[in-house]
């Protein structure tokens, strides 16, 4: 192949790609024009043009004004919670995709992969109608219990503190274990049939391949997933939280996430909600930095 048709091919696999990156410049670059906002004192619908500049003082008001800093621990304290039992539990769906990979009726096999799939493309909206219509003080769980006598009067799921952390964990590995696991099947697919065939040879079982084969070769992708977690600690989503929030348990459910957005559009503090925005995504690259890092100095290899 000359020169000039390696360039034309070259510029034809570019093509491929540029609509991705036009799309990641759009979504993801274009917005950071927004963090202006932070460095003046706006009030809509006044234009940006028309505010008064005050340059570092909304940062400084996250440190000096002890009701936002009492505010700030108890939503910073929410998140690392929240994201602590996710991370502490993301081992969850890399067995649950060994053990669905060993179901050999193929049917069944697919059954459970789809059902347990689904739930990634239902909103977060129709996720607390379920909830509502199973958990709440009229639903079915607590008109069962009821006629059945086991209670006297309903328990309230939703509208408790208690287990609030835990509660929205066992939501959201409903809701995305089926779809995290859809990499490690991938993983384990990619596997050498031919260690399999050796091992079951030397008098394997199951579980001694699972243990041995299958296992430690596909632990260099939930590594990977576990670093990518932990340089995204900071960011819980917003959406899951805020459906699941009422006056019972705000305290505990606020996550940095939903307090940015209440900050914003219910107390209108803009320039504020955008100061801590950006502090949490400096605070997201330098964790993102220093995983890459480790990963290098423990496999050898980063992920980006």
């Amino acid at each position: 192949m000359n020169k000039s048709k390696k360039k034309w091919r070259s510029f034809q696999e570019f093509l491929y790609i540029l609509p991705f990156i036009i799309l990641v410049l759009v979504f993801s670059y274009y917005p950071l024009y927004g963090w202006v906002y932070a460095f003046f004192d706006y009030k809509p619908p006044k234009p940006l043009s028309k505010e008064l500049f005050v340059g570092l003082k909304w940062f400084k008001s996250m440190v000096e004004n002890p009701v936002k800093v009492k505010q700030l621990l108890g939503v910073l304290r929410n998140t690392f919670a929240i994201s602590g039992i996710s991370l502490l539990f993301s081992w969850f769906p890399m067995i649950f995709a060994v053990f669905l990979n060993e179901i050999k009726c193929v049917p069944f096999k697919k059954f459970v992969q789809t059902v347990t799939t689904i739930p990634n493309f239902i909103s977060w909206v129709l996720v607390y109608s379920i909830a509502y219509s199973v958990l709440s003080s009229t639903g079915v769980v607590n008109t069962i219990l009821t006629n059945l006598g086991v209670i006297d009067k309903p328990i309230l799921f939703l509208q408790s503190a208690e287990h609030v952390y835990f509660k929205q964990w066992l939501w959201l590995t409903w809701k995305n274990a089926g779809w995290a696991a859809i990499m490690y099947i991938a993983a384990i697919t990619g596997i050498d049939e031919e260690l399999m065939e050796a091992a079951r040879v030397d008098g394997a079982n199951r579980m001694q391949i699972i243990r041995h084969i299958t296992i430690p070769s596909i632990l260099p992708t939930y590594f990977v997933i576990v670093m990518l977690n932990l340089a995204n600690f900071l960011t819980n989503g917003m959406e899951q939280f805020y459906v699941f929030a009422n006056s019972f348990n705000k305290e505990y459910i606020q996550v940095l996430d939903l307090y940015v957005y209440n900050l914003a559009m219910g107390s209108g503090g803009y320039s504020l909600s955008v100061a801590i925005s950006i502090l949490k995504t400096l605070v997201s690259v330098v964790l993102l930095t220093a995983t890459n890092k480790f990963s290098k100095l423990v496999r050898g290899e980063g992920f980006i």
